[in-house]
Parts: structure tokens; sequence; C-alpha cells
């Protein structure tokens, strides 16, 4: 899994090899291919934390989650701009190539 954090997107390539992701009765695809999304910018040195948006106050689904800075400097988060629409570990299946979206907080 190959991911580039640019200005304002994450985008996110599939590699030979990587594994697909499916939903589970514990989890969604999304939630799995946030996590591998999470993992692999901390392996560039990014730390983030994967979250429920609704913990932090934002308006949005009960499910619906994102990566975002542990830290309040800099702080900025990662997330499914498409969420009601697709899930993003099927999609990324699919397409084998995935944007998510990055806001400044």
């Amino acid at each position: 899994m190959k991911v580039e954090l640019k200005e304002n997107i994450c985008i996110v390539t599939k590699e030979k090899g990587d594994k697909s992701f499916h939903s589970t009765q514990w989890a969604s695809a999304e939630s799995t291919f946030l996590y591998h999304v999470k993992k692999e910018l901390e392996r560039q040195g990014i730390e983030l934390i994967k979250k429920r948006m609704w913990k932090d106050g934002h308006l949005v689904d009960d499910e619906q989650q994102y990566l975002r800075t542990r830290k309040k400097k800099n702080c900025f988060c990662i997330y499914n701009s498409a969420y009601a629409i697709n899930d993003a570990g099927l999609k990324f299946n699919e397409d084998e190539k995935f944007v998510l979206s990055v806001e400044k907080l």
C-alpha cells in the first residue's frame, strides 16, 4: 500500500501483494482500510489515531471514522468524504486507488 499525503488529499494506491478489504461481523471494510492507512503513515513518521468522528463533536453518522493527529499543534484529519456513498475499503478493492480528504483543524 502506497500512501501519499498532500495538501488537501491523501492518495492510497494498491501495490502488488496488498490484501483486499472485506466487511466482517466486527468491522467494516472501511475501518480496516483506515487502520492500514494509519499504519503506513506511522511508518512515514506521522503519528495518527483512528477515532469515530462523532466522539469529537462532528455531526456525522455514528459509525463514520477518521484519522487525526493526537497533538493540537498542526492538527489535521483524514476521512472519506463520500462515506454515505462508498465504503472506502470496498472501493479500494475495485479501483486499486482511493482518494481521502484532508482537512486542517
